[in-house]
C-alpha cells in the first residue's frame, strides 16, 4: 500500500522566511547559513525541519496531492511572526527533507494558531488525497468568548508619510554589518531590502 500520511513535529518557536532574507549585488535573495550573524537562524532552522522530517518519517515519500492541518505553538500571545508566513518556512524544509516532492502538492490547506510558553513548536499532518477528504464548518459562538484585538504596528501610520531621498553624502561613508569596515558606497551592497549593508569583500566570502 503506498504511503499516503505523516506527520512532523518540529520543537522549537516558528520563524519566518522573510525575515531573514538578504540581497545580494545582481538584487537576488539569499539566505545565509555561516556568517554568524542573526541571519543565519533561518537556513539553520530549515535544516533542522528538513532533519527532524526524514528522522520521524523514515523511507516515506508522499507524491500525491495532499491536504495539510498545521498547528503552530508559539510561546507568547503578542510577540510572534505573522502566521501566514510562516507556511512558506515550514514547507520549504519539508520538501527539502524529500518527505514531499513539492510544497506545490498542498492543495488544502488549515492552519491553527495557539500558544504553549513551555513548548513552542508546530505539528503538521499530511494527508494524501486518493484516502482522505475535508470537512470543516464554522457555527456562532453562545455565549460569545472575549475577542482578542489587534493594533497596528508602532511604526505604522494611517497618513502616508513622504520618506526623503538620501543625498550622496549620507552614502559616502558605510560601515559594512559583517566586519564592520568603513567603506564607500561604491564598494558595498544593500541586503535586507536596504536596511543592512556589507561590504563587496564580506558578500564574495559569505555567499
Amino acid at each position: 500500500m503506498k504511503n499516503c500520511y505523516a506527520k512532523v513535529v518540529v520543537q522549537g518557536s516558528p520563524i519566518s522566511k522573510s525575515n531573514f532574507k538578504l540581497f545580494n549585488i545582481q538584487g537576488r535573495a539569499i539566505l545565509p547559513y555561516n556568517s554568524g550573524k542573526y541571519h543565519d537562524r533561518y537556513a539553520l532552522y530549515e535544516e533542522q525541519i528538513a532533519y527532524e522530517t526524514r528522522s520521524q518519517n523514515p523511507n516515506i515519500t508522499l507524491s500525491e496531492a495532499l491536504i495539510a492541518v498545521l498547528k503552530v505553538y508559539y510561546k507568547s500571545e503578542k510577540r510572534h511572526p505573522d502566521t501566514n508566513n510562516i507556511t512558506k518556512s515550514i514547507f520549504d524544509g519539508i520538501e527539502k527533507s524529500g518527505l514531499i516532492v513539492n510544497d506545490a502538492q498542498i492543495r488544502r490547506l488549515i492552519i491553527e494558531e495557539f500558544y504553549d510558553k513551555e513548548n513552542p513548536r508546530f505539528e503538521l499532518e499530511l494527508f494524501g488525497e486518493s484516502n482522505y477528504s475535508i470537512n470543516y464548518s464554522i457555527v456562532e459562538k453562545n455565549p460569545m468568548d472575549k475577542p482578542i484585538l489587534y493594533s497596528p504596528p508602532s511604526n505604522r501610520s494611517n497618513k502616508l508619510i513622504k520618506k526623503p531621498v538620501p543625498t550622496k553624502a549620507t552614502y559616502d561613508l558605510i560601515h559594512c554589518e559583517i566586519c564592520g569596515k568603513a567603506v564607500n558606497s561604491n564598494d558595498c551592497a544593500s541586503a535586507n531590502n536596504g536596511k543592512m549593508m556589507i561590504c563587496k569583500s564580506c558578500l564574495k566570502t559569505l555567499f
